[in-house]
């Protein structure tokens, strides 16, 4: 079914079976008269070159029969030849010496090692290492649609090779499940004949409907069309491909028609961006696309099977404070400054203190060496912390005017939103940011930020949710997350939430404060399984004003408990006093008057110490 004339004014199908009976593999084209040959040229036991002897015929590839043989030179050790697949195609001979004069240039772990080039009568033969295992199309064929983190995973197992060949100008061309094989653990790229030096344009451009990027034909291979085929490719493997030749030749399924896309939405994002229907609109670099797919690898993985994978953001810094008791912007992750920038070493010298006021920052700033992209990138920062707004949409709009595809100025303008106050806005830009940059946490911290803004906290604790999973460290989204679940009086969840906040952070003990209170909350008195619950997280917490006053509220309303519906089965103490009413009084009392003396007034203390009087059970003494 691959077989077609080699003119290239006609292309017509040639030698193809038809009703059951097998195509000729020599003969003229009916259409045309072009001659066309599908034979392979070497047969089992003949020896190429004196060195290697032939097995057989094992598949072919685009352009050219693959054949497996012995070196008996080197121990009879495994080797594939490649041949040309139709010796009387000119198109076809010109790319496979071409593919001869690039192989010679490449060595990388993941692309097929060029051992020798041969010459065996009138044609000519690569001699390649032997790849045992099958192409990722070959399990495709057998299993169906890959799980999403074993077809990620190769894929960026694959990206560091796309890397190489573009730092050598060299264009793959021709990526897709067929030219991947798995061996062992790894996977790696086979069948370089369609490789094309950026250049030296010449010759024809090879590809496969449904894989090639939709400008070829008139603009030809770069390297946005090159990762394009990557796109392609792990939409293929996730989805089986079903219409990908198609229907949706130059489109991806919707998240409605495809379940895959539908639980994994950052996939599908970053899938719309590789295979965007303009080229400057798609990833730039491999090394670009690789950090973003792990991105989306380790949120598939965190919300999949609960595992994390550790990995830091080349964007954006961690988050810059805790914030316990509602969203505040100026938390959020900070941008990085791009190491090639002409002014980064003069950016990182500047002051970080809070003693610099906002002027002498921009005086700074405007004394730059040069007024680079960073440098205005700064200068908008310290207008959005300043709250100028005005002056900050200026620079803002000048930026976007320069670069178009500059996300950065969204990100500045959706913190300049939630300054105002206006979700709606923010919600948009931090959307366009996710867009370009679907593997990073920043942009979906802040969607949850303005959905909260927004009052809409089923939503916001969604985005909370798959940050948390996917960075346990990420507090922001933990606290966020809790509070979206107490918005919706959903206790447990909240309790959940501050309980992903691991011991080893410093917002530890306000999570565990925070916890408490949201124990002890509510209108119906708690049970002694919740109060006892809630005096095992008090126990744990420091000593202190925050912890006296929550030992307070735990009797009060284990008082109001045991009033209400006493329980003689229980045996187990709170705090140290039994679930009675005379001794949860006692240690009511008790927790007032360490409150008494914490108190920062003579009033206040009064007060307490009334309210420890009249907590104290009636005694003969």
């Amino acid at each position: 079914d691959r077989r077609g004339c080699a003119n290239p004014d006609c292309g017509r199908p040639v030698g193809r079976s038809r009703d059951g009976q097998p195509g000729r593999t020599e003969g003229f084209c009916p259409g045309c008269g072009w001659e066309f040959s599908f034979r392979p040229q070497l047969t089992a036991g003949e020896l190429v070159y004196g060195q290697y002897a032939v097995e057989g015929c094992i598949a072919h590839g685009g352009l050219g029969w693959i054949y497996l043989a012995r070196d008996r030179n080197v121990h009879d050790k495994w080797v594939v030849l490649k041949g040309l697949l139709n010796t009387t195609d000119p198109d076809a001979l010109a790319a496979a010496l071409a593919e001869r004069r690039f192989l010679a240039e490449i060595d990388h772990p993941r692309i097929v090692r060029i051992i020798n080039v041969v010459q065996h009568g009138r044609d000519g033969y690569i001699v390649m290492e032997y790849v045992p295992g099958g192409s990722l199309r070959a399990l495709l064929d057998a299993h169906g649609p890959l799980p999403v983190e074993r077809a990620i995973a190769y894929m960026l197992e694959i990206l560091p090779a796309f890397a190489y060949l573009h730092e050598l100008r060299l264009l793959y061309c021709d990526f897709k499940p067929d030219n991947v094989m798995q061996t062992g653990n790894s996977v790696k790229l086979i069948d370089l004949g369609g490789a094309y030096r950026i250049d030296e344009p010449a010759g024809s451009v090879y590809g496969t409907r449904g894989y090639q990027a939709p400008e070829i034909a008139a603009r030809g291979p770069s390297v946005a069309s090159d990762l394009y085929t990557i796109g392609r490719t792990l939409a293929v493997l996730c989805t089986a491909g079903t219409g990908y030749q198609q229907r949706y030749e130059h489109t991806l399924p919707s998240p409605d028609d495809e379940p895959v896309f539908r639980r994994h939405d950052a996939l599908y994002r970053f899938l719309q961006r590789a295979t965007a229907a303009e080229a400057d609109d798609r990833f730039q670099s491999a090394e670009e696309m690789a950090a973003q797919l792990l991105g989306v690898l380790r949120e598939v993985v965190a919300t999949g099977s609960g595992r994390t994978i550790n990995a830091s953001s080349e964007l954006f810094t961690p988050e810059l404070r805790v914030v316990a008791d509602g969203p505040d912007w100026r938390g959020l992750p900070s941008l990085l400054v791009s190491s090639d920038d002409p002014a980064a070493g003069f950016l990182a010298s500047l002051p970080t203190t809070v003693a610099t006021s906002d002027d002498d920052l921009i005086a700074l700033l405007a004394s730059a060496p040069e007024q680079s992209v960073e440098v205005r990138l700064r200068h908008a920062r310290v207008l959005v912390d300043g709250g100028r707004d005005e002056d900050a949409e200026l620079l803002l709009d000048e930026l976007a005017a320069d670069d178009p595809w500059e996300w950065r100025v969204n990100w500045y303008r959706g913190l300049l939103a939630l300054q105002r106050g206006t979700a709606l806005e923010a919600l948009r830009q931090f959307d366009a940011v996710y867009r370009t940059v679907p593997g990073e946490l920043a942009p979906k911290l802040a969607l949850g930020y303005a959905l909260e803004l927004a009052g809409e906290f089923d939503r916001a604790g969604h985005w909370y949710d798959i940050v948390s999973r996917t960075d346990p460290s990420s507090t922001l989204a933990a606290f966020g997350l809790a509070r979206c679940c107490l918005a919706l009086n959903d206790r447990p969840g909240s309790l959940d939430a501050f309980d992903r906040i691991p011991e080893t952070s410093n917002a530890y003990h306000p999570a565990q404060f925070a916890k408490a209170a949201a124990m002890l909350d509510g209108d119906a008195p708690p049970t002694y399984k919740d109060a006892s619950a809630a005096a095992a997280v008090i126990d744990g917490l420091p000593e202190g004003e925050a912890r006296t006053r929550l030992t307070v509220s735990l009797f009060e309303r284990a008082l109001a408990a045991v009033v209400r519906e006493p329980d003689p089965t229980v045996r187990e103490p709170l705090l140290e006093h039994e679930f009675t009413e005379s001794s949860i009084r006692l240690g009511l009392e008790a927790a007032y008057r360490d409150l008494a003396r914490l108190a920062s007034s003579a009033r206040d203390r009064i007060v307490l110490v009334d309210r420890a009087n009249q907590a104290r059970p009636r005694t003969l003494t």
